[in-house]
């Protein structure tokens, strides 16, 4: 049952010592066809079901793999494969790694494996998140913490709620805390000699071009308890403490057909991917995949197995100069070597009807913006609400896939994700007080930046008369109930996050932080940015209309639903969120602050572990965004919610009506790290083979992915097929 609540280098090949595994000839449950490799994994026991079978290659052109789960019987097919010399072998929870068998296309191989002899080396496997659910939380009487004349915990941590989300996002934000990279000291670490773990700890979040960001990370939380943590967890780990068991794949688990092909470079992170139109899935069918990152811009071309690599340009350049200095402690892994990729902070791709591929990058230096936005411009959104500063020092750009042109787009406020809406006005988050805006129809007829984007402040009909209007309360202000309130914020942490744009003509925003969260609505009126209105609404939390199991925090991904349903993965508590705007009784006024609307929320605990010695909602693995399958692109059904299980190697497919979790599981090379996900129909009456989800291997640290130093980024489709055999 499904779970519930350039050309491109090669990879290194895992292969267990201790399997015994041979390979011969025979039947297999299914006739095999000239494009697919059939067989049977047996173990001593008898035929083993639901583990990986995995078929890879180099000799096309970039590298290029396929995964299998098996059915009740043990039997696997591998479909679609072009011809090429294939290893196959097998992976799965309680075994050890088979030792490959040669294969090509048309081929029936049997395979036989070994269990694990112990019980960490079967756990060698599992997902990070398991192994970091055995990393211990502070107790909830040490909150608030009490600095450093206390316990050590930062005062800013209220609630065991707040250290945890700080902990997930501060810490697992760029990569997986719980594989081996990092709850092992590496040998660069092991070598030395340390006077303590904890000691090897602080060396370690000093090291490498993110020491200063992973310090003041880990000051947040409260340094000193915080090392002392991690430490005891590494140790408890190097003294033998495994996590628990990862169930096999089951159910439509076992349907799941990964293809996957390598790009970008070692030091290239890609920070997410892009396949079509988000509005209409039809488009663009079976061409290239582009994703954005530390890369650059990267593209695979599915049909020749082709990737390649664009540096993006920008207007001026920083002083500073681009990758030219090695880091102040050096790396664990690549010492004092200055980066070799230049990413123009590019962060998230998205495509229009128009095959232009839309990117939140920075075309100039510094956050200081323009005078025509600023105060004393003519503008119509800086008359109203000017910005002085752009805070994530990114604007925009679009990549013209048939001219093969970039064109680059300043902008005042903030970018970070970007949506379409019907009208193609292109709206993007990123910027702590503002919703900002690019209609596209008009910088295409005009090509005028600054006559073709807008933003609106978001502010909230506190005195409920109907309309925003000024002075209002600024944030931090005592809140008077006969203004309106503008929330927002210069903290630059509480900077809104995900964006999407709502059948109804709303536009919607997540904002991380404060605890816990909140989701604001934006409605436009007849001539914005004047007639803009907010609201605001929060994830039941320290909310006694609520049981406490019913608490949730950490709004980061953002979709609807075709039926209007908002969805937002709570990376912070781990769940899945739904929150229909409906079902409020009331939405503008003085009591309408955020948590006055519990009834609108449905909470959705994710699959796998929590930390240990929580008392609240605080599952180990992270959300880093989430998606809806409006269209059927995977094949669960319209309307799925789909969160990226950064931490267990999956995406997670929820089924809302049942509660229950389809875990799509990676399982090679251990440390799929997804950060967004993309649906493409490429042929409507090709069944299940004519449609699938792509999502990329997204870590910041790809030298973190099963095979150390050298490994890429890789993209993924998922694709579920009506049964584990079908071809």
């Amino acid at each position: 049952m499904p779970h519930r609540a350039r050309r491109l280098v090669g990879t290194s090949f895992v292969a267990a010592v201790l399997a015994a595994a041979m390979a011969w000839s025979g039947r297999g449950a299914a006739a095999p066809g000239d494009d697919a490799i059939t067989g049977q994994v047996r173990g001593p026991a008898g035929p083993e079901a639901g583990v990986w079978v995995i078929a890879e290659t180099t000799d096309l052109p970039t590298l290029f793999r396929k995964i299998v789960v098996t059915d009740g019987a043990g039997a696997f097919l591998i479909p679609d494969l072009p011809a090429a010399d294939y290893r196959v072998w097998v992976r799965g929870y309680g075994l050890v790694d088979s030792v490959p068998a040669a294969a090509r296309p048309g081929a029936d191989v049997h395979i036989r494996v070994q269990p694990a002899a112990t019980l960490q080396q079967a756990a060698a496997i599992f997902p990070s998140s398991y192994w970091y659910s055995l990393l211990r939380v502070p107790e909830a009487s040490q909150f608030p913490g009490t600095g450093p004349g206390g316990n050590g915990i930062s005062p800013t941590m209220r609630t065991q709620a707040h250290w945890i989300d700080r902990l997930k996002d501060g810490c697992q934000l760029c990569h997986q805390i719980g594989n081996v990279a990092t709850r092992e000291l590496p040998p660069a670490l092991d070598a030395n000699d340390f006077p303590s773990t904890v000691a090897a700890w602080e060396q370690r979040i000093q090291a490498g071009g993110s020491g200063p960001s992973m310090v003041t990370e880990a000051g947040r939380i409260g340094m000193g308890p915080l090392l002392e943590l991690y430490a005891e967890w590494t140790n408890l780990i190097r003294d033998g403490q495994v996590p628990p068991a990862p169930p096999r794949p089951s159910g439509v688990e076992r349907n799941v057909v990964l293809t996957m092909w390598g790009w970008a470079t070692p030091r290239g992170m890609v920070h997410d991917e892009v396949a079509t139109d988000k509005r209409n899935p039809t488009l663009y069918p079976g061409g290239p995949v582009y994703g954005v990152g530390g890369a650059g811009l990267v593209a695979l071309d599915p049909g020749t197995h082709r990737a390649s690599q664009l540096d993006l340009p920008v207007r001026e350049e920083s002083s500073s100069g681009q990758g030219s200095r090695g880091p102040r402690v050096p790396s664990l892994y690549w010492g004092r070597e200055g980066g070799d990729t230049v990413g123009r902070n590019a962060h998230n791709p998205m495509m229009d009807a128009n095959g232009r591929l839309w990117i939140t990058q920075g075309i100039r230096p510094g956050t200081d913006n323009p005078a025509w936005c600023r105060e004393g411009s003519t503008h119509a959104s800086a008359a109203y609400f000017p910005l002085d500063r752009n805070t994530t020092a990114r604007q925009l750009s679009y990549y013209d896939t048939k001219t093969r042109q970039l064109t680059l787009i300043d902008t005042c406020y903030a970018t970070h994700h970007l949506q379409f809406d019907t009208s193609d006005v292109l709206w993007v988050s990123g910027s702590t007080d503002v919703v900002g805006w690019l209609d596209t129809k008009i910088y295409d007829r005009t090509s005028d930046e600054q006559r073709a984007g807008g933003w609106c402040p978001t502010v909230l009909d506190t005195n409920g008369d109907g309309r925003i209007t000024q002075p209002w309360n600024e944030p931090g202000e005592a809140i008077d109930p006969a203004r309106d309130t503008r929330i927002g914020s210069d903290d630059e942490q509480q900077r809104g996050y995900g964006v999407i744009p709502h059948p109804d003509g709303s536009v919607w925003t997540s904002r991380r932080f404060p605890v816990p969260g909140r989701l604001v609505r934006l409605e436009l009126g007849s001539s914005p940015p004047a007639t803009c209105r907010a609201e605001v609404f929060e994830p039941p939390f320290e909310n006694d209309a609520v049981d406490r199991a019913g608490w949730g925090f950490g709004p980061r991904g953002i979709d609807v639903d075709r039926n209007g349903v908002i969805w937002t993965a709570l990376g912070g508590s781990g769940h899945m969120a739904s929150f229909d705007r409906r079902k409020c009784r009331v939405l503008n006024g003085p009591t309408a602050t955020g948590q006055h609307c519990a009834e609108g929320w449905r909470l959705f605990p994710g699959p796998g572990p929590n930390f240990r010695g929580v008392t609240i909602a605080a599952n180990a693995d992270y959300y880093y965004y989430s998606w809806v399958d409006q269209f059927d692109t995977l094949g669960l059904g319209p309307n799925t919610p789909i969160a990226t299980g950064s931490g267990s190697d999956a995406l997670l497919a929820l089924r809302p009506d049942s509660g229950e979790w389809i875990v799509l599981r990676v399982p090679y090379p251990l440390g799929f790290y997804s950060r967004g996900l993309d649906g493409r129909i490429d042929n409507p009456s090709g069944g299940w083979s004519g449609r699938g989800v792509w999502a990329a291997f997204g870590t910041s640290a790809p030298w973190h992915i099963e095979g150390g130093k050298g490994k890429t980024s890789e993209i993924v489709r998922f694709q579920i097929r009506p049964d584990p055999l079908a071809n």
